[in-house]
């Protein structure tokens, strides 16, 4: 099976400007950005989306919002907030089927979303 978009940027395929990278995730700024940051925190391991992640996969959802809490320090983000997201399936928005989620701020945040 032909890997999805997000490995060919962890097995460095796709060349991408990583903002963060640890043991078992990267980020990157978002290509589309819907914020003034706009930033995708992925795992290194394929997993399809929230709903096909294992118990012995919590290391890497550890390491995935200690990502997001240090992107979001340096980008002057965690005084004034911001959001969290990730997708499950196409009728939620997902378009890439590998984990990520996305982090947004910068500005006001509506509710609901979408």
């Amino acid at each position: 099976m032909e890997q999805c978009i997000f490995c060919k940027m962890v097995n460095n395929e796709i060349p991408v400007h990583k903002i963060y990278e640890s043991e078992n995730v990267i980020a990157f700024n978002d290509i589309n950005p819907q914020a003034p940051v706009h930033c995708l925190i992925i795992p290194k391991k394929h997993i399809v989306s929230a709903d096909f992640l294992k118990e012995e996969d919590s290391h890497i959802l550890i390491e995935v919002f200690k990502a997001i809490k240090t992107i979001a320090k340096e980008r002057n983000l965690s005084e004034n907030g911001y959001r969290i997201v990730t997708n499950h399936g196409e009728r939620a928005g997902q378009s890439v089927f590998h984990l990520h989620f996305h982090l947004l701020g910068g500005r006001n945040m509506k509710w609901p979303p979408g």
